[in-house]
């Protein structure tokens, strides 16, 4: 099967978007978990005095859980898990395997996308090759896989 970016249709911003909420709900839990953990380091190295994080600490855990939750999932197979429930892959544009620098260009372009009221998921709306602001800024875009014998 041959699943090039030019061959492929690209997932509706509706399915997508549910492939977000899959996905966000494994990111929260996986940030309770990095979050207990480095508060139960900081605990022990304190001997008991410290009980919180710095609060600059847990943003940055939570970033770098965000970041490498989804950078090892598209580095992997170009799917989280909630791209695998909803048949949507990201291929690099050109082809090629996806990049490490790929993957945290698309993270941070991703915010931006978001932080600017979502126009840079909107704009998958009007663009006549149907990507996001982060699928140009970071050389990918996003491919919906052809359903499988076993799901017809």
């Amino acid at each position: 099967m041959n699943t090039t970016p030019e061959k492929l249709p690209s997932p509706s911003l509706l399915r997508h978007l549910i492939s977000m909420v899959y996905d966000g709900l494994l990111v929260i839990a996986l940030i309770f978990v990095v979050y207990a953990i480095a508060l139960g380091i900081v605990v022990k190295a304190s001997g008991g005095e410290q009980e919180v994080l710095n609060p600059h600490l847990g943003q940055a855990l939570i970033v770098f859980s965000l970041v490498a939750f989804y950078s090892a999932f598209w580095m992997k197979d170009g799917q989280t898990l909630g791209m695998q429930a909803w048949r949507i892959k990201l291929v690099a544009s050109d082809g090629g395997k996806l990049r490490w620098h790929q993957a945290i260009i698309r993270c941070a372009a991703a915010a931006l996308s978001a932080g600017c009221l979502g126009m840079g998921y909107l704009w998958k709306l009007v663009d006549r090759n149907q990507r996001y602001w982060h699928d140009y800024l970071s050389g990918t875009e996003l491919i919906l896989l052809p359903k499988s014998s076993r799901d017809k």
